[in-house]
């Protein structure tokens, strides 16, 4: 199988960053598990795709599990070949249906241990394909969103002002426009409930040419531990009990079904022969469910639902 990223200007520069992106991130979580002699260290495991199998290609996955700010949290670098782009990446791109493909990302998502503290998801990712014989084309995607069990108006506003900042130098329109496709893509649909206060999110990106377009992502990338620390750091050690901790619980259920049903890196993963334990590492390691789950009126547990789970303008 051809490397399509050898035909595509800037790859190599594009690897590089995600891996210190990678190692930044982590970094910057350990040195707060560290703090406090409970806290967990990362596993870091590298993994390599098999002779024979359906995609090619390698990874590192860094996850700390048990922690005392982070129950689980996973940050997974992957950089993979496949026969054919699968149907989950086609979708607006037909004339590649059945190509060739490579792609390279990180993707992450934290489940914190305190109910107060937002779960986050961030992901950013290049793909090239081209049928052989001609010249491949290349795209870019990525995001961050954040998704509260107890909402504050200043978390959510700090969070998407710095999306809006990081944003800002690839064009005053980028921030509103990806705002607005994050608010889309982030719904459960099924129940026609937004899963967070969103943030950014944009796919199938290569308009700003391709230096640009692998500028701005990066840009996303850096952006991402100024927009959730300050969150962490402000709420990790709120007192809570038994009625917030089931809340989370019941809160992530809903998490875990935006994964499953309606996220399109999830069907990419699993239809491109991804390897399973670093697709699913976004599942918290605990979750509930509960038949017709009604919070009590003026509760925060009702508030988050009527005044966060909205799209709403929070810059």
């Amino acid at each position: 199988m051809s490397n399509i990223f050898e035909r595509s200007a800037g790859a190599t520069g594009m690897r590089d960053y995600l891996l210190g992106l990678q190692t930044g991130i982590m970094g910057a979580l350990q040195a707060m598990e560290d703090e406090g002699e409970d806290g967990a260290k990362a596993v870091v495991d590298p993994w390599k795709k098999g002779e024979g199998e359906l995609l090619q290609g390698e990874g590192i996955t860094k996850i700390i599990e048990g922690g005392r700010i982070f129950e689980r949290a996973g940050c997974g670098f992957s950089h993979v070949r496949g026969p054919r782009l699968p149907p989950s990446a086609t979708q607006h791109r037909p004339e590649l249906a059945g190509a060739p493909f490579e792609a390279m990302g990180v993707s992450l998502v934290f489940h914190p241990r305190n109910p107060y503290v937002p779960t986050v998801h961030m992901n950013v990712r290049m793909i090239a394909a081209g049928h052989p014989g001609t010249k491949p084309v290349c795209w870019f995607g990525g995001g961050m969103d954040l998704t509260p069990y107890y909402g504050f108006d200043e978390d959510a506003v700090h969070f998407h002002r710095t999306c809006q900042q990081a944003l800002a130098p690839f064009g005053g329109d980028k921030y509103p426009r990806f705002k607005r496709w994050c608010d889309d893509y982030f719904c459960l649909k099924h129940r026609g409930e937004q899963r967070g206060v969103g943030g950014v999110f944009f796919d199938d990106f290569s308009e700003l040419g391709q230096e640009q377009s692998m500028a701005m992502t990066q840009a996303v990338g850096d952006a991402f531990l100024p927009a959730y620390l300050p969150i962490v750091q402000r709420r990790f050690a709120t007192p809570y009990g038994e009625r917030e901790r089931d809340f989370q619980l019941y809160r992530r259920g809903r998490y875990v079904e935006f994964n499953l049903v309606w996220d399109r890196g999830t069907h990419f993963g699993l239809q491109s022969g991804g390897r399973t334990e670093s697709i699913l590492l976004s599942m918290p390691p605990l979750a509930s469910w509960a038949y017709q789950r009604t919070p009590e009126a003026g509760s925060p547990e009702a508030q988050l639902t009527e005044h966060f789970l909205v799209p709403r303008d929070w810059v």
